[in-house]
């Protein structure tokens, strides 16, 4: 078991198909790390109303004000914790900051720094294999991608920014 020393809260920031999944996946391999993904928890919980992006900050704002104390609990007992969850905007990184501050832990913001081009070509592979919990279209991925706002220091996470995307 790790120890409260070495808790991590590993969060991901990145465009829609940058490889924030794929990279959550690697970083919950080690032992007592345990791995959580929003489109998981979303995709069960409300899967048929989830059909605009209001839907989803609605959803989304439910689910972490849900997820929030049992994720800080976590952390606290040794585990730590992979949260696939977007780190996209200063507002869903307040609310990942509190975690942290909350649980006392280490943590580490993973930035994927995808151009839209690549982004948009693993999306359009992903749609068809059917391999992801939502199909997103171009359109959608332009209006998602037009609220996202890259880390900054002041924000004072560790940062570790990956250019050549898993």
């Amino acid at each position: 078991m790790t120890t409260p020393s070495q808790t991590t809260l590993h969060l991901l920031c990145g465009k829609v198909a940058s490889g924030k999944s794929t990279l959550a996946g690697q970083l919950a391999s080690p032992p007592c790390t345990l791995l959580l993904s929003e489109d998981a928890w979303l995709s069960g919980l409300y899967s048929g109303e989830l059909r605009t992006l209001a839907d989803y900050v609605r959803y989304s704002a439910r689910l972490r004000q849900t997820i929030a104390p049992h994720v800080i609990e976590l952390l606290r007992n040794g585990t730590s914790v992979v949260l696939d969850f977007q780190a996209n905007t200063r507002n869903s990184r307040l609310w990942m900051r509190r975690l942290v501050n909350e649980a006392q832990c280490h943590h580490q913001l993973h930035y994927l720094d995808a151009p839209d081009e690549i982004c948009k070509a693993r999306l359009l592979l992903r749609n068809a294999e059917g391999t992801h919990d939502f199909n997103v279209t171009e359109a959608q991925f332009d209006k998602v991608t037009a609220h996202f706002e890259p880390p900054s220091a002041d924000e004072g996470f560790n940062l570790t920014r990956y250019e050549t995307i898993p």
